[in-house]
């Protein structure tokens, strides 16, 4: 990892330093998250309980993006293991809740809110599974910092009070939402003072209870009864019967550093496949920003969503060829199809319900090497509007990206887990150095974990530098959800940052270039390294958040 992109020697990147310690490190998108996991670590406990804790404070502070509504996935890196463990925490759809639902309603899709999108959330239990495996602190305590903050109200962040006032629009007709988040009516504001007196109470029943109040108890109970009231499917049996499965993460070399994801329902070997198409390059002498480096990027990552709509689905009902998918040799293969002169137009265009950016992601790390890469989302914002009785959270909308297509993999089916857009991030670097990442934002997170590995490896970016450099995102690609499609070739949104000749050979290339603001995803990374007990972090200016160390 050459530093070609030293801070102050000639990055116009870095927003400021990479975080340091060697006692423990926090990277998350809010500042209360990362502090309530730098007191857990100061208190004791490991970096899976300071993920834990900060992921209770995310849904608190940040519930315009997760809450334990939603689903996990988790990779956990112990520091005398070679592999990672790899947690799949997403819940199934509604054992009654079927195709003949939507063609009685006259629906060819799964509308985004109300009953009909929930799924069973898999958050809570991807907790307890963490901590029984690898947590070292009473899990009671983990919640300590989200109750307190709740019931003694924190100040609303400027990204996150945006991102509130857009939910509110859409979801303030829904029963009970009103009661929880819009406190006088309305949407907190930028510095308002929020609390959530209903979570809190919902998160001293589980450090009471455990687990088994969230799927056999108490809130069990309310979320059903609640569903059963607002015309929902989701009830007790469905809650009952959820588990959370470890799963095996899947690897890909890029440049002889080792790069991890889990594999489907997620669309984590998306990351890897289009990191096989870019190895084929030399993108290090086209240099980052250049017209041949973004057009590559564009053009694997249009290769890569090809192949996540064909066959991306959960591998209980119709497994996907992953091994095949993520190997050198297809990649060569699909490599072949990228034109360097021109762009793709003969792409399925895509749903852009897939590229919703309300997702949380975080890392964290402690002194003994422990690394935890955690993503945790309600799917689209605060999820589908319903929000039960008076627990605090929103019941998460996963259930939109099922295919109504009974013949396509990821069709919806009574107990199966839908495709899955949020995915963790673990590398391995050929110096030996270990890096949990991610970067949030539906469609866009294959393609920024890919850009952010390139902007490592092959453009000499330290941490901060790599999140901070300006992103590029395609959309346009075939979606597991199965719309109709288009031969435009999509649109490429670039950040400002890039040069105005670059995109004007892009456009001449057949690029369609577009640009939304906020499609661009966020990112947080720790990394650690052996030698020398460094921890390392860094946190996007995109976000409200904060890496920090002890």
């Amino acid at each position: 990892m050459k530093a070609v992109y030293e801070r102050g020697a000639g990055s116009p990147f870095a927003s400021r330093s990479e975080a340091l310690s060697t006692r423990g490190m926090v990277a998350t998108s809010q500042v209360f998250a990362t502090q309530a996991g730098l007191d857990i670590l100061r208190s004791g406990g490991n970096a899976v309980d300071a993920a834990i804790a900060a992921n209770a404070v995310l849904g608190l502070t940040e519930p315009t993006g997760c809450g334990i509504g939603g689903d996990l996935f988790a990779m956990v890196w112990e520091p005398d293991k070679d592999t990672p463990a790899g947690l799949n925490a997403s819940g199934r759809a509604p054992r009654s809740l079927n195709m003949e639902v939507f063609r009685k309603a006259g629906l060819d899709y799964i509308p985004a809110r109300g009953p009909l999108p929930v799924s069973t959330p898999g958050a809570v239990d991807g907790w307890f599974e963490l901590h029984a495996r690898f947590g070292r602190m009473d899990f009671a305590e983990l919640l300590g910092p989200a109750i307190a903050l709740a019931r003694e109200g924190f100040p609303v962040a400027q990204l996150t009070a945006d991102a509130w006032a857009m939910n509110v629009r859409v979801l303030a007709e829904y029963p009970g939402f009103a009661d929880s988040f819009m406190p006088g009516g309305a949407a907190p504001a930028k510095g308002q003072v929020f609390r959530n007196p209903r979570l809190a109470a919902t998160y001293e029943l589980l450090a009471k209870d455990g687990r088994e109040a969230f799927y056999r108890g108490e809130i069990a109970w309310k979320i059903a009864a609640y569903m059963r009231e607002n015309g929902g499917y989701l009830d007790e049996s469905d809650l009952a019967s959820h588990a959370s499965e470890w799963v095996k993460p899947v690897a890909t070399s890029y440049r002889g550093n080792d790069v991890y994801a889990l594999p489907p329902n997620t669309q984590g070997i998306a990351t890897l496949q289009i990191l096989n198409l870019l190895e084929q390059h030399d993108l290090a002498s086209a240099g980052f920003g250049s017209v041949e480096h973004l057009h590559l990027l564009t053009e694997a990552k249009k290769l890569a969503f090809e192949d996540r709509a064909r066959f991306y689905a959960d591998p209980s009902f119709a497994p996907a060829p992953v091994d095949e998918l993520i190997s050198k040799e297809y990649a060569l293969e699909r490599g072949r199809l990228i034109d360097p002169e021109h762009a793709a137009t003969t792409v399925r265009h895509g749903d852009p319900r897939l590229d919703s950016p309300q997702t949380v992601y975080l890392a964290t790390g402690d002194n003994d090497g422990l690394l935890v890469s955690l993503i945790q989302s309600n799917y689209r914002g605060m999820g589908s509007g319903m929000t039960p009785a008076d627990l605090g959270f929103v019941l998460q909308n996963r259930g939109e990206l099922f295919n109504l297509d009974e013949d396509h993999p990821n069709a919806l089916v009574p107990g199966k887990r839908p495709f899955h857009t949020i995915i963790p991030g673990l590398a391995r670097f050929s110096s030996g150095e270990r890096l949990a990442f991610g970067v949030m934002g539906g469609g866009m997170q294959p393609q920024g974990q890919a850009q952010i590995i390139a902007n490592v490896v092959d453009f000499g970016m330290d941490l901060q530098a790599a999140g901070d450099a300006p992103r590029a995102y395609h959309s346009g690609s075939s979606q597991p959800t199965g719309h109709a499609a288009a031969a435009d070739g999509g649109q490429l949104a670039l950040e400002p940052g890039f040069e105005a000749e670059v995109r004007r050979q892009l456009a001449g290339m057949s690029h369609n270039l577009s640009y939304t603001p906020w499609v661009f995803g966020g990112y947080q990374a720790v990394k650690h390294d052996s030698k020398t007990g460094v921890l390392t972090g860094a946190s996007d200016p995109r976000k409200d958040g904060q890496a920090a160390g002890l």
